[in-house]
């Protein structure tokens, strides 16, 4: 029998390279492409075809699991070998860099889709139901049946944004967060006595306080957005403690 499934090649087999293959393998023909032997090795073991070279790259759709750092090495070594029609998508945790980039640096006859899954491998449950998926076209129109296919098949919630307006948005959600757990971390250890809401935000940022250096760095540093609210953040959370000192008086 024909697969009728869209072919995919994902492009890093790191910890959210593998949690994508787990989750995307049963739909679509999947393929691993990275430099790394370990990681070859490793998707090998779990049944999936692998790729040695670029220029294997035939896939109707390229999914680039690559950190931010690596993303301009990665897309000047791909560039030479797509074929027209493919689309090549990223998955950093900003958006705007990677959308000029992949803008400058892929070939005008390829698709070109910046997308941030809102979830990794410490916060994606069993399936990905529900689960937030932000995408930012940038060159062409074909996204939009991927889009129903993530829908439809995974039953992600997908949001169609622009890349400006999705850091805009995660510096609140992602680089506050991030920053806050770093903060607490530096607190020293967290006291046994607590209340409900104190345990269940203690949970949360411990969902991103094991996260790469590399995500660290990309939310906070690399989002334009986030310096001018930390600081906004800053001066009120001074404004509040200043407020509380002084109350007693």
């Amino acid at each position: 029998m024909t697969d009728t499934r869209p072919s995919l090649t994902i492009i890093g087999f790191g910890a959210f390279g593998r949690l994508l293959a787990h989750h995307l393998a049963p739909h679509a023909s999947l393929t691993i492409l990275d430099a790394d032997p370990t990681a070859r090795d490793a998707a090998r073991a779990r049944g999936l075809d692998v790729l040695t070279d670029p220029s294997a790259l035939t896939a109707d759709i390229v999914v680039l699991a690559v950190p931010l750092p690596a993303l301009g090495t990665c897309l000047a070594q791909i560039a030479p070998h797509l074929r027209p029609g493919q689309i090549v998508a990223d998955t950093c945790s900003i958006k705007e860099a990677p959308a000029r980039l992949m803008r400058e640096l892929l070939p005008k006859h390829v698709e070109v889709l910046a997308t941030h899954p809102m979830f990794g491998p410490n916060s994606a449950g069993k399936d990905l139901r529900g689960q937030q998926l932000v995408l930012c076209p940038v060159r062409g129109k074909r996204w939009r049946r991927l889009g129903a296919l993530l829908r439809r098949g995974l039953g992600l919630q997908v949001i169609v944004t622009t890349p400006t307006e999705h850091d805009r948005q995660a510096a609140v959600t992602q680089g506050l967060t991030h920053l806050l757990a770093r903060a607490f971390s530096m607190l020293g250890d967290q006291p046994r006595i607590r209340t409900r809401s104190f345990a269940l935000m203690s949970d949360a940022l411990a969902m991103v306080a094991g996260d790469a250096p590399e995500v660290f760095e990309a939310v906070t540093r690399q989002n334009p957005h986030v310096l001018p609210l930390a600081r906004d953040f800053t001066q009120k959370l001074k404004a509040l403690g200043e407020t509380a000192l002084t109350s007693g008086d």
